[in-house]
């Protein structure tokens, strides 16, 4: 699926990607409106709906992605509620051995999410990350989400890389079409994001199930 020899760098979404997006799906689609139900003394079912429609309207935004944003609209500390749940932050199946293969390798990785800060420093704190990648960047140091086109060339300022020879994973379709309009060669989706979902159909890009189907080949030891 890949020809390893085309590429130098590799950019890599967190969640959905290396990480399980079972933590988030659980904790933005059922625990956070139930702790917030419970929390107005509000029926789950009408809290969850314009919680919802909040969340569509933003989609796409650095404020979809922003614990301060949420936190302050739902009056409610996102963050302390994260960690009641941080037993579900677990890597992919395959994501580390991935990442020790990238390591062994001539290629050059970078962890480039829109997750905030804050949640960036939890996924390290309970996986490590910072182990096996070491340049790790949150969108929100540059103001603007994945999606939109000028973050690309921010990235591409303060971590130069070829565009040409760079290859992209995400989960997320309008991360990779806007990736795929600045000029980045090679696109890789992921077919199954979350371990408790099926996985889905991707027709725009080729995607992956497992990260052994796309496992980078290491030089041979010498004799």
């Amino acid at each position: 699926m890949i020809d390893w020899s085309r590429v130098d760098t590799v950019l890599l979404d967190m969640d959905g990607t290396l990480l399980d997006l079972h933590f988030d799906n659980y904790f933005w689609q059922q625990f956070l409106p139930q702790r917030l139900a419970e929390h107005r003394g509000v029926p789950l079912e009408a809290l969850l709906e314009d919680l919802l429609t909040h969340m569509r309207v933003l989609e796409g935004t650095i404020d979809w992605y922003c614990l301060d944003y949420w936190s302050r609209a739902l009056q409610i500390d996102i963050r302390t509620l994260k960690r009641e749940v941080t037993h579900l932050i677990r890597f992919r199946p395959g994501a580390p051995e991935f990442l020790l293969a990238l390591q062994a390798s001539d290629k050059h990785a970078m962890l480039v999410t829109n997750a905030h800060q804050d949640a960036l420093a939890l996924k390290i704190e309970h996986t490590a990350l910072d182990r096996y990648i070491d340049v790790l960047i949150s969108a929100h140091e540059f103001g603007r989400p994945k999606e939109d086109p000028g973050f690309w060339a921010q990235l591409q300022r303060r971590y130069p890389f070829d565009p040409a020879r760079t290859l992209m994973i995400d989960d997320n379709p309008a991360v990779l079409r806007s990736a795929r309009d600045y000029g980045i060669a090679y696109l890789l989706g992921v077919a199954k994001p979350d371990s408790r979902r099926a996985a889905k159909v991707w027709e725009e890009f080729p995607a992956v199930v497992e990260f052994a189907d796309v496992m980078p080949r290491l030089p041979r030891p010498l004799a």
